[in-house]
C-alpha cells in the first residue's frame, strides 16, 4: 500500500498516514517549499518595510528579526521535547503553519505582517523538527550526509525563488507574489499532512506525553548551564555562537542595506542571492562528501 499506517496522535485522538516510509526525502521537500515560498518574498518585504518605516527602516528590521530569533531561543527546546513524546508531524504541521501564517498579511496589513512575524519566532523552528526527523529516519553513519542535503536544499530554495519573486513583481506585481507565496505555503502544509510519515517510532513513544518531558531540558537557560559544563560541547557551541553572530547579523540587514544604500534593484539582489546559494550548494555538498569520505578511511 502507498498509504501507509504509521501510527496514533497524541492522546490517540486519530491516525496519522503518509506516502510510504519516512526518509530525509520528506524531511527534504518540506523545508525546500517553506522557504521558496519565503524567498519569493524578498523583494516584496524589502518595498513593504521600507513603505511601513521609512524613518527607521533598519531600526525596526533589527527589532523585527530580534524579538523572532530571541522567541525562537525560547521555544526551541520546548517545542524539541514536545516532539519526542508527540511525534515529529505534529510538530513539522505546527512550526510550518504558524511561520507561514503571516504571508498573506502582507498585502492585507503590513503592521500586523511584521508584528506576525515577530511573534511567529516562537514556532520558527522547523530545522530543528527536521533534524530530529532526519536523525530517526537514519543510521548514524548516514546522518552526515542527510544533514548536509537537508542544508543544501535549504540553499537550492533561495537560488531562484527570489529572481523568479522579483520577475512575478515586476510583471504582475506584489500582490500576485504575495499568493503564489501563499499557495506553495499552502501545499508545504497539505504535503505534511497529507504524505509525510510519522518518523518516531510509536513503540518507543510514552503512554503519556507529559510524563516523559523533563522541563528542565525544555528550559533554555537550564539547558545552557548543563553546555557550560560539558567540556565536549561548549567548544562546539562556542564556534557555533561565533560563527552564526555575525552571519545572522549580516543576514537580516544586507539585503535591505544594498536595496536603501547602495541602490541594487530587484534584479541584482535577486542576482546575488542566486550565486550566494549555488555557492552555499557547491560547499555544503564539497563538505559532506569530503566527511563521508574521510569516515571511510
Amino acid at each position: 500500500m502507498l498509504v501507509k499506517r504509521i501510527g496514533l496522535t497524541a492522546g490517540g485522538c486519530g491516525i496519522q498516514h503518509g506516502i510510504g516510509r519516512p526518509s530525509v526525502y520528506h524531511a527534504v521537500v518540506v523545508i525546500f517549499l517553506e522557504f521558496f515560498a519565503w524567498g519569493l518574498l524578498t523583494t516584496p518585504m524589502l518595498t513593504v518595510l521600507h513603505e511601513t518605516f521609512p524613518l527607521h527602516t533598519f531600526l525596526m528590521n533589527g527589532l523585527i528579526q530580534g524579538v523572532k530569533g530571541f522567541l525562537s531561543f525560547l521555544s526551541a527546546p520546548l517545542i524539541g521535547a514536545l516532539s519526542d513524546a508527540w511525534g515529529r508531524k505534529s510538530f513539522l504541521l505546527l512550526t510550518v503553519f504558524f511561520t507561514c501564517v503571516p504571508i498573506p498579511l502582507m498585502r492585507i496589513s503590513p503592521w500586523w505582517y511584521f508584528a506576525m512575524i515577530s511573534v511567529s519566532g516562537i514556532f520558527s523552528v522547523t530545522f530543528s523538527v527536521i533534524f530530529a526527523y532526519v536523525a530517526d529516519v537514519t543510521q548514524e553513519h548516514e546522518r552526515t550526509t542527510a544533514y548536509g542535503l537537508v542544508s543544501a536544499t535549504f540553499a537550492a530554495s533561495l537560488v531562484t525563488s527570489p529572481a523568479i519573486g522579483a520577475y512575478l513583481s515586476a510583471s504582475y506585481g506584489d500582490s500576485v507574489v504575495v499568493m503564489v507565496a501563499t499557495l506553495v505555503a499552502v501545499v508545504d502544509i497539505c504535503f505534511i499532512l497529507l504524505a509525510v510519515p510519522e518518523s518516531l517510532p510509536e513503540k518507543i513513544r510514552p503512554a503519556s506525553w507529559g510524563s516523559s518531558i523533563s522541563w528542565e531540558q525544555a528550559d533554555p537557560f537550564a539547558s545552557l548551564k548543563k553546555v557550560r559544563k560539558d567540556p565536549t560541547v561548549l567548544p562546539i557551541c562556542i564556534t557555533v555562537l561565533l560563527s552564526y553572530l555575525p552571519e545572522a547579523g549580516q543576514y537580516s540587514s544586507f539585503f535591505l542595506y544594498l536595496r536603501q544604500v547602495i541602490g541594487f534593484g530587484s534584479a541584482s539582489i535577486a542576482a546575488f542571492i542566486a550565486v550566494v546559494g549555488i555557492l552555499s550548494i557547491i560547499a555544503q555538498v564539497s563538505f559532506v562528501l569530503h566527511i563521508a569520505s574521510f569516515k571511510l578511511i
